[in-house]
């Protein structure tokens, strides 16, 4: 009733179609990193409608703000001389930035490591000069009002960027007027007329909406394919994906915008090509190559034919009434309170009843778009301190990647298939004792991908060697709160299990990351926290100023629903029972069907997903572009070619041969992959 009320006080409000889409048994919809689908052909169409200019889906990718974008792209290159617009460099650290006392190219020879960071006036003679003298590889800058206004100004920094090899990524956030009537623009009518060059991309950070200006979204479109799907890569790995629900806002306007034009029945003109890169553009980092080669990232599916994605960390169940409601009023409420969208109350309260953990007021919490941007961060303070992350082998591949990405020192601690592939004390103590550790990565208590559950006595002895050793450890909740087999299991009590630790080690401390989309069942729309104990990592976490935070509407979501299990709310209660119970099922259906099509499983207790050996496929002949041989490394292209079916090998697993399974699809993807993995034993071993 509540939720109709909601409905028709906000039919006629043009964000509806918003809130229609969560009708029925609504849950948010795979979407690629790179962006919502239906956002980014609104965007391609706005352009193309109002300005002319045709990019296609593809060249088109979304991130959570200017801030990101600009990040994203530098870590992607990582030029060793960056000029960026003064107006811009408030989106860096400090420690980027450099004297101008600095007089020759020959000064920034410093490594592939080291990002050097000019500050420029925005205006475009003064940008050439630096540019003609300093000769950097990267160039970010936005234009003047005044030059704006024709394509001379872009063209001429357009020609001088391309004539020393060096990229340019213009940002166009203050020219793009989302009106039915936008003024003039010279570098659209330039685009409209001419192709992006390989060494040219654009980008836009959508903030001038009068009804929400604190929300921002930001897309960047390149005509280099090879740019865009990097760029769509390193936002999985550093940012997760931007928050759906920014995304579905400015569709709305976009949607809006839209309605008001006819479409042009001339046929768009035909656009000049650009000349080809140039020969010594700086290209991406080896560690972005290495990492983008070697992970198992999302797969570009073909538009008319879906794949199956059991390789996503999203639940796609049904999301409860009250998370609808609770998104419903956060949007209808206007000029909200502090006090009202403050979430930290209910996030402390949240880790005292599921892990035991009291946050005291020393401690300080962080929110985030999601888990995945905060440990990213969290992952270049480890670098500044230049220590080790280590990470157990069969943990999250994402996580993993993200840390290879950045540069960080990684080791894997050995997991053992005889005690389900958990983290012991033995084997993380032996590797302790011989590297400088700043992180020790843990998830729990459900573990990321197996399923399986650390107890209160195993996280504690984990704890014990790292006090010892003076260890920070990250303990990551993300992906619990969904257990379903807990019949011999110790829930945490982590206040306990720190009193009771021998004499500390100064340096020993404790970080808890975690989400709240499984805990709260709120599906795609992810809300990430992290808290830290120290002060000093607390400062040096916040010298990264491009974090993006979730966006008060859904604080104010995310407040009433941690209240609501907080206060034990009866129909909340009961939709995560019901949640849970879905879950135990699935695992049970699966682990039976795999079991009897030749794959060894590890039989999950919690979480979504669950991890399984194709034992009786290794060394068998498949048809892929020929008669190929299943190994571990090939499996995952092999069920996909094989089914369209997206599943992780042991390369994301960390897990030899071990594969990762989603099982929290809708009801209907989920029988179409239980049908997918029936093909393939039906294809590889009875053919």
């Amino acid at each position: 009733m509540q939720v109709k009320k909601i409905f028709d006080f906000l039919k006629n409000d043009p964000i509806s179609h918003i809130f229609l889409a969560f009708e029925g048994n609504f849950a948010f919809p795979y979407d690629p990193p790179a962006g919502n689908m239906h956002f980014r052909k609104l965007i391609t169409r706005f352009m193309k409608i109002y300005h002319h200019i045709p990019p296609s889906v593809d060249n088109v990718n979304i991130f959570p703000s200017r801030a990101v974008a600009i990040e994203n792209f530098l870590r992607l290159f990582s030029p060793r001389l960056a000029i960026i617009d003064e107006h811009l460099t408030r989106h860096l650290p400090k420690q980027c930035l450099t004297s101008l006392a600095i007089k020759s190219p020959t000064d920034y020879a410093n490594g592939e490591d080291t990002i050097s960071v000019i500050e420029a006036p925005r205006q475009s003679d003064l940008m050439i000069q630096l540019i003609d003298k300093l000769k950097p590889q990267v160039v970010v800058t936005g234009m003047a009002h005044f030059e704006a206004i024709t394509s001379s100004a872009f063209e001429n920094v357009l020609q001088t960027t391309r004539d020393i090899d060096c990229r340019l990524f213009l940002d166009l956030s203050e020219h793009l007027e989302l009106s039915s009537m936008p003024g003039s623009n010279g570098v659209l009518k330039y685009l409209s007329e001419n192709t992006l060059p390989p060494h040219a991309a654009i980008f836009c950070g959508l903030v001038k909406n009068k009804v929400y200006s604190d929300l921002e979204v930001a897309f960047v479109i390149s005509e280099d394919n090879h740019v865009s799907e990097a760029l769509s890569k390193v936002v999985e790995l550093l940012e997760g994906h931007t928050a759906l629900i920014s995304q579905y806002y400015y569709g709305c306007l976009f949607h809006e915008l839209l309605a008001f034009q006819i479409a042009d029945r001339h046929p768009p003109s035909q656009r000049k090509v650009k000349d080809t890169k140039p020969a010594k553009l700086i290209g991406f980092t080896s560690s972005a190559i290495s990492s983008l080669n070697a992970a198992e990232l999302t797969i570009v599916e073909p538009k008319h034919h879906p794949f199956v994605h059991m390789d996503v960390d999203q639940s796609f169940l049904p999301i409860p009434s009250a998370v609808k409601s609770s998104v419903f009023e956060s949007f209808a409420r206007q000029n909200m309170a502090e006090s009202e969208i403050d979430v930290c109350s209910g996030i402390r309260q949240l880790i005292k009843d599921s892990h035991g953990f009291s946050i005291d007021n020393s401690c300080e919490i962080i929110c985030g778009n999601s888990s995945q941007s905060l440990f990213s961060k969290l992952v270049l303070c480890c670098i500044r301190e230049e220590g080790t992350f280590l990470f157990p082998s069969g943990t999250n591949g994402c996580y993993v990647t993200t840390a290879k990405f950045l540069k960080a020192n990684t080791l894997l601690i050995p997991t053992q298939l005889s005690t389900g592939c958990k983290l012991v004390p033995k084997q993380l103590a032996s590797l302790l004792g011989t590297v400088r550790t700043l992180g020790v990565y843990i998830s729990g208590p459900t573990i990321s991908p197996t399923g399986l559950l650390y107890s209160n006595n195993e996280i504690h002895e984990l704890l014990s060697v790292c006090a010892n050793f003076g260890a920070r450890v990250v303990i990551d909740t993300t992906f619990s709160g969904l257990e379903f087999r807990t019949e011999d299991w110790t829930r945490w009590d982590l206040q306990s299990c720190l009193s009771e630790l021998p004499c500390l080690s100064s340096s020993f401390s404790l970080c808890l990351l975690g989400g709240l989309s499984f805990e709260l069942l709120t599906g795609g729309l992810d809300f990430g926290y992290l808290i830290l104990t120290e002060p000093l990592l607390t400062e040096t976490f916040y010298s990264f100023p491009s974090l993006n935070k979730p966006h008060s509407t859904i604080r104010y979501a995310m407040k009433r629903l941690l209240a609501l299990k907080e206060q034990k709310a009866k129909q909340f209660l009961e939709a995560i029972s019901e949640h849970k119970q879905i879950l135990k099922n699935r695992s049970r259906r699966l682990n039976e069907l795999l079991s009897s099509c030749g794959w060894d499983v590890i039989p999950s207790c919690g979480g979504i997903s669950m991890v399984a050996k194709p034992s009786a496929y290794l060394g068998k002949m498949v048809k892929m572009d020929n008669e190929t041989k299943i190994e571990g490394s090939n499996i995952r292209e092999a069920v996909l070619r094989a089914t369209g079916l997206c599943i992780n090998s042991g390369c994301w697993t960390g897990i030899p041969d071990f594969c990762r399974f989603n099982i929290a699809l809708e009801p209907n993807e989920f029988e179409r992959a239980l049908v997918c993995l029936t093909h393939f034993n039906n294809l590889v071993l009875k053919a």
